[in-house]
């Protein structure tokens, strides 16, 4: 029989026969299932339309498979029915649906896979410190940098969780790390606990911002702001906010910490003590030195940043953001200099794929909310903008009220895009306002651009930001970007430039 769930707090606890419910097969729920399996757990995983490769892997593991219909009464019947002692969920679960309450009315204590991942962090020893990022923009770009900053200061460092590598693969990874630089999203801190044997401890945490996004999963914004509060829960050693979102700052505040943790704020300004800012074109430290009432250390300097395709706000305050966690964990300033200049940006971030007839064209595909968008308008002085799909409850009229100064013309895509098409209408009732009419994925692109390239002039961005979430016409954000791409080298038979376009002033 196996122990008690608070004594479950090490991979050598006696997990034999711990009965288990697993909700969801995508990648996360498969790590938990595999985990649990590996520890000797009877483990069930239940899905829906689950995925067919993991699915046929299950019985060769040991686990078993229960499909759900869709329906919530007999979805629970079914869940309910496996006498479950825990249940795993997956972080697409809602907490208000129909499933979830009838475990926990049932009294079915609920861990997400962050939980599980840091109660058996010590299988492989020693464990590794744990690196925490949140943030409603720039998780994954941060969590990137500063492994590889980590890296480069002699650490063996694997970015995971959100960013698409499950924590619970990388605690398992038989060479080990010295540290885990783990993104996490809204959804994944909810389900953590705060305090007791599941609670996180880790060494240096971070909320990079906090904007309007996913109100609809969390129900309300206050709720979506305690979530991502939570990331600086037990923390150790520092606790890095961003001067310029005071939303932040007040998480910090707020948050019970370890004795001897301390705030540490970056922000493209001059730096006070114990932050991390920009002075004379160079990126400086602070906080992490003896003398930092009187000294600073310089770390990088714009033109790196640059270099690296990071020269826009919000990429300056991601790599302020990582330089700050990295010092927390001890690295030389040169390391997190020679991390920035080995760093690329991903794909969809604020990429340039062509540059043709003096007309710039970027795939921000990744910029799937209001908050993402207007750090990509702000770096650009003329934009032909296509924008528009799921917009996740949130109101994207301010956002086209702030930026329409900067516009030439906009062209919307999107299943629905009446509340955007109004907003323009209402904010920016002269400007040149297109529309896509292909009712197929495959011609949404193509039309977009055509319809960009009929108003873009010499000197222009045009800039595939699209303040929505991308699933009413495509797979997903990197869908739509290779998309964007492919249609805009089809339209300029160029292929993409090296060259990226100089942002606007009030954006270095």
């Amino acid at each position: 029989m196996a122990a008690p769930l608070d004594e479950l707090t090490s991979w050598s606890a006696d997990w034999r026969g711990l009965r288990v419910v697993v909700l969801g097969l995508g990648v996360t729920g498969f790590a938990a299932a595999d985990t649990l399996a590996e520890l000797g757990a009877r483990v069930t995983v239940a899905a829906r339309t689950p995925d067919a490769e993991r699915a046929r892997i299950l019985p060769v593991i040991g686990v078993d498979l229960v499909e759900l219909t869709g329906d919530d009464a007999s979805d629970g019947d079914a869940v309910l029915a496996l006498d479950a002692e825990l249940a795993i969920v997956s972080p697409g679960f809602r907490p208000d649906q129909p499933l979830i309450r009838a475990i926990q009315d049932a009294g079915i204590p609920i861990w997400g896979d962050i939980e599980l991942a840091w109660r058996v962090r010590d299988k492989v020893e020693p464990a590794g410190e744990w690196i925490l990022i949140t943030g409603t923009n720039g998780k994954t770009t941060t969590t990137q940098l500063t492994a590889t900053m980590l890296r480069e200061g002699g650490l063996r460092a694997a970015p995971c969780g959100n960013i698409g590598v499950p924590v619970l693969d990388a605690v398992r990874d038989p060479a080990g790390f010295d540290a885990l630089v783990v993104e996490l999203s809204s959804f994944q801190l909810h389900w953590l606990p705060a305090a007791g044997p599941g609670a996180l401890v880790p060494l240096a945490s971070t909320c990079l911002n906090l904007a309007e996004d996913h109100y609809d999963w969390h129900g309300s914004a206050v709720a979506y702001r305690d979530a991502k509060a939570k990331v600086y829960e037990n923390t150790r050693v520092a606790c890095v906010y961003n001067r310029r979102d005071e939303a932040t700052m007040r998480m910090v505040e707020e948050a019970d910490v370890i004795e001897g943790c301390r705030a540490i704020g970056f922000g493209s300004d001059t730096p006070g003590p114990s932050d991390i800012g920009v002075v004379d074109g160079l990126l400086v430290d602070r906080a992490f030195l003896a003398e930092r009432h009187t000294s600073a250390l310089e770390l990088a300097s714009l033109a790196d940043l640059a270099q690296a395709g990071l020269q826009t706000p919000h990429g300056l305050a991601n790599v302020l953001a990582a330089a700050a966690l990295a010092r927390a964990v001890g690295v030389e300033p040169t390391a997190v200099r020679e991390g920035l200049r080995a760093f690329r940006v991903d794909a969809h971030r604020t990429e340039v794929v062509a540059a043709a007839d003096d007309i710039v064209w970027v795939d921000d595909s990744k910029a799937t909310n209001a908050h993402a968008a207007a750090s990509a308008l702000a770096a650009y002085r003329s934009v032909v903008w296509i924008a528009g799909g799921l917009a996740k409850g949130v109101d994207l009229a301010p956002l086209v009220a702030a930026h329409a100064a900067r516009l030439r013309a906009a062209v919307l895509i999107g299943d629905d895009r009446s509340a955007l098409r109004e907003a323009f209408s209402r904010h920016a009732p002269h400007l040149t306002v297109l529309e896509v009419t292909a009712g197929e994925t495959d011609g949404v692109m193509p039309e977009a651009v055509r319809l960009a390239a009929q108003v873009a002039e010499a000197g222009d961005t045009v800039l595939l930001a699209p303040a929505a979430a991308s699933m009413d016409q495509f797979t997903d954000y990197a869908d739509r970007g290779r998309r964007f791409a492919e249609a805009v080298r089809r339209h300029t038979e160029g292929g993409p430039d090296d060259e990226h376009p100089t942002p606007s002033s009030d954006a270095r």
